[in-house]
């Protein structure tokens, strides 16, 4: 399995449309997106993460893109005239139906802060977008015994995807910090997890609760744990301090920040 590190070598790009909308909490709208373009688009499971590009909000786009994300075909992008450039965001794969040639994309909605949360909001069936592949992140090795997985709602798809696609002898705990009690989702974890959905009360720094719920477990066997953390940064990169201080392997740690408090994302 690709991880983080491997995104570059991807190459499928499709352009396809919103099928439909969905709110499915609180916190959630459901984007299907659909098209024959899909039938390229390799079903790595797991996190599965793409570039997607959206439209100018008002006016004509361009959907004309360069079919990889290292840095000449950054530079291709930011080529094209500002006026009709696409926006471009990162999105986890929530569920993917390569016979129907349907995609389903989970958006945190955050009123009008953000494009990507102003455009889930206004679309419509038939409207454009673009997504490049960029594979899976979570890489673990073979021998392991334990999985710690952890995110705030930003990284809600992924860790329901890892989970899904674990080998159902898996064991560990996932821990998925959400802005309400009702954006908790169904999860097909393997019976060995543990799944902790920790509800953020008004006012607390997003993130901050999944990240002391990693900072207060251990383990005698840190030599063979695999862990996946994402969210807000200052998650990953602390719960990745407190894994490497009790002595697990920087190489057997997934992580990213998905956005950063205060910067619009």
């Amino acid at each position: 399995m690709m991880s983080f590190k491997d995104a570059k070598k991807h190459t499928t790009l499709c352009v396809v449309n919103v099928v439909g909308t969905e709110r499915i909490s609180p916190n959630f709208i459901r984007v299907t997106l659909g098209g024959d373009q899909l039938q390229r688009l390799p079903d790595h499971g797991f996190d599965h993460w793409f570039r997607l590009y959206l439209p100018q909000e008002h006016g004509e786009t361009t959907f004309d893109l360069p079919n990889r994300a290292d840095t000449i075909g950054y530079l291709k992008y930011l080529r094209i005239p500002s006026a009709t450039r696409p926006h471009l965001r990162n999105y986890t794969v929530r569920a993917f139906r390569p016979q129907a040639r349907e995609l389903d994309i989970d958006f945190v909605v955050h009123g009008d802060e953000g494009v990507a949360s102003r455009w889930v909001q206004r679309t419509k069936a038939g409207d454009t977008v673009a997504l490049l592949d960029q594979g899976c992140g979570y890489e673990f090795a073979p021998d392991t015994t334990f999985h710690l997985l952890a995110g705030d709602e930003t990284a809600l798809a992924a860790i329901v995807g890892i989970l899904r696609d674990l080998p159902r002898d898996a064991t560990g705990l996932a821990v998925v910090e959400i802005p309400d009690p009702a954006d908790a989702q169904q999860v097909d974890a393997p019976a060995g997890f543990e799944v902790r959905w920790l509800p953020r009360p008004a006012g607390t720094r997003p993130g901050s609760l999944a990240l002391a719920a990693v900072q207060a477990w251990t383990t005698d066997s840190p030599t063979t744990v695999s862990a996946y953390f994402a969210g807000e940064q200052a998650l990953p990169a602390g719960a990745r301090r407190h894994l490497v201080d009790i002595g697990v392997p920087k190489r057997r740690i997934s992580f990213t920040g998905y956005w950063r408090l205060g910067k619009t994302h």
